[in-house]
């Protein structure tokens, strides 16, 4: 289904994709209803069914839209971000601004705070409206910072009052001169937090992403998280150059995108932007499945090369790539064979790290998925990341979607015994793990993992903290839990609602 890059609103995941948030059971399953809900491409005939989302009675807590669409609209380079907002939404700004110093300390970037105001919305706003408001603190970013573009990101508040921010933020670029640029993430638009990705690039594609002058045949798009650029060193062998972006960019880097000559993402949660990228301005997009594993990455690079001409040059550099690894990777599997490992982060990246796992030797029946998605925006079944992890390395017996609530997390731990945790981010369910006595490895930057030196990465990482069992014992020592006693005990996240036998 084609992009509608015309509105300034983008449609949800919901609504796009048929993202869920609740699921429990086996991942081969979940493949198979996935293929049935978008038009019965694959396993219909192996008994799959419509894909059902479970419900819970409550949840703990959640991420917004609109802190994924505004963090990653103020770590863009030259950018002010106006929050039309209640002066609560902003507090993920701290957030923001320690994100963006590691970025810049990584990246030897000029070391400072991004730029961001909120309007501050009050009561009076919320019932004659904000618009008034809005344009003045547009206004004000300009004069204090001079900035060469401003996002104006809306919030549920502004939401529900229903002010036309389309209509001021374009009073206000004609009078100043820049593009003013503005994403509506609502919060309550979407189920899952995922959409502000959405919201965000499709910002960029409307607005800042020009038609090439001329198109660059040995530059190539790497759309990703943050952090550090572990691509160069396999795509330069191929003599082609990457433009990393999103993460943190320059204008000019989001402006060269539409001159590549490919496009990769190393999430499907971020393909928004690579199937825009293709539609609009004939990019195409690496629709290989994501490289994590040796088998996978081999077929990343060949995709990679067959799309950019340099087919001549990859089979050198995947046999070098794996000659290198392979001692290191031959003492990683002798240490960890037969360790239980349990992954929590969000869907494409899950489905990496499980496959990382089952490539050094570790014992994964285990997953939490933060949200799953039946399909991608290409709609191409090879962008399929549970699917290609079930038929390269199995099924998942105990596969769980839920967008990180404790109490499910806990019954989920308690039923895979496992001997460490990855999961994404250091807080929620980092802290969950520790507390209930399990070696946690937190990852903030989905490029870890990745490509050949990824699973070195992935698997030393392991070794690290497995000698500190001693210690979350005694943390899960001291630790106690709000829940009841029949609820610690149990391992069915789903078991609050099922149907009396």
């Amino acid at each position: 289904m084609a992009l509608n890059l015309k509105t300034p609103q983008v449609e949800t995941r919901d609504q796009r994709l048929g993202t869920i948030t609740q699921w429990d059971g086996n991942a081969g399953q979940l493949v198979k209803d996935s293929a049935f809900t978008f038009g019965c491409s694959k396993g219909c005939e192996n008994g799959g069914r419509r894909l059902c989302e479970q419900s819970t009675p409550f949840a703990q807590a959640s991420m917004c839209a609109e802190h994924i669409a505004v963090t990653n609209a103020t770590i863009i380079q030259d950018s002010v971000v106006v929050q039309h907002s209640p002066i609560g939404c902003a507090a993920s700004q701290s957030f923001t601004a320690r994100y963006y110093r590691d970025l810049a300390a990584r990246r030897g970037w000029k070391l400072e705070d991004p730029k961001s105001i909120c309007t501050n919305l009050g009561e009076q706003d919320m019932v004659f409206g904000g618009v008034a408001r809005l344009e003045d603190t547009i206004r004000d970013a300009y004069e204090r910072h001079k900035p060469r573009v401003i996002f104006v990101a809306t919030s549920c508040a502004t939401g529900i009052i229903g002010d036309d921010v389309d209509g001021a933020a374009k009073r206000v670029e004609d009078e100043i001169g820049i593009p003013v640029v503005t994403l509506h993430c609502e919060g309550f638009k979407s189920k899952h937090w995922s959409s502000g990705w959405d919201v965000i690039e499709h910002g960029i594609l409307r607005r800042l992403v020009p038609e090439p002058p001329r198109k660059q045949p040995d530059l190539i798009n790497v759309i990703h998280l943050g952090g550090p650029d572990v691509f160069s060193p396999l795509l330069n062998p191929l003599g082609l150059r990457v433009n990393l972006v999103m993460g943190g960019n320059t204008l000019e880097r989001l402006a060269q995108m539409s001159e590549a000559a490919a496009t990769v993402t190393m999430c499907f949660v971020l393909s928004y932007l690579a199937t825009g990228l293709e539609q609009q301005f004939g990019v195409p997009e690496v629709r290989a499945p994501l490289p994590y594993g040796l088998d996978a990455t081999d077929n990343w690079l060949r995709d990679i090369a067959r799309l950019t001409g340099t087919s001549d040059k990859v089979e050198a550099v995947i046999a070098s790539e794996r000659a290198r690894v392979a001692p290191g990777l031959a003492r990683l599997r002798k240490a960890l064979t037969g360790k239980r490992g349990f992954v929590a982060a969000g869907a494409a990246f899950a489905h990496g790290l499980l496959a990382d796992l089952r490539e050094l030797g570790v014992t994964v029946d285990d997953a939490f998925s933060f949200h799953h998605d039946p399909t991608t925006d290409s709609g191409d079944p090879q962008q399929d990341s549970l699917g290609h992890l079930v038929d390269a390395w199995g099924d998942i017996p105990n596969y769980t979607v839920s967008p990180d609530q404790h109490f499910q997390a806990h019954a989920a731990l308690l039923r895979a015994k496992p001997d460490f945790v990855i999961c994404r981010h250091t807080g929620t369910l980092a802290v969950l793990a520790g507390r209930m006595g399990i070696p946690v490895l937190p990852i903030f930057y989905s490029n870890d993992g990745l490509g050949y030196e990824g699973l070195l990465t992935i698997g030393r990482a392991i070794l690290r903290v497995l000698p500190r069992r001693r210690f979350y014992e005694d943390v899960a020592a001291h630790s106690s839990f709000p829940y009841q006693p029949w609820w610690l005990a149990e391992t069915d996240p789903y078991a609050p609602i099922l149907e009396p036998a």
